[in-house]
């Protein structure tokens, strides 16, 4: 690996740069809040060479919104359900609009 590749590796969303101990302690939760979570598949560390998981900086997000539910009384199962319908949504919203600019400038291509 040189040096450019380590550099690079800082900015990447999806590099799992955090043992769970870490990810636990940046989000204020236990290990367990963390095993929870994967079992629901709400997220899925990898797994190091030793087979200890490791958490992205995405995955940290994820955990801090699933975290931030079950705080306020949601059931973790829930929190994982309602976290996944908002990202089914905020991607479906995503498309919609590219649909809505695709379409916007094919109609002023049309009437000029």
């Amino acid at each position: 690996m040189t040096a450019d590749d380590s550099i690079g590796r800082i900015d990447d969303e999806d590099y799992p740069a955090y043992t769970m101990g870490r990810a636990a302690e940046l989000l204020g939760t236990t290990q367990g809040f963390l095993r929870a979570i994967g079992e629901a598949r709400l997220i899925t560390p990898l797994r190091s060479e030793g087979g200890h998981r490791r958490y992205s900086r995405y995955q940290l997000r994820i955990a801090a919104r699933a975290r931030e539910l079950v705080d306020h009384g949601t059931p973790i199962e829930a929190a994982c359900r309602i976290i996944v319908l908002e990202d089914q949504l905020e991607e479906a919203q995503r498309i919609n609009a590219e649909h809505e600019r695709s379409a916007g400038s094919s109609h002023s291509s049309a009437t000029a």
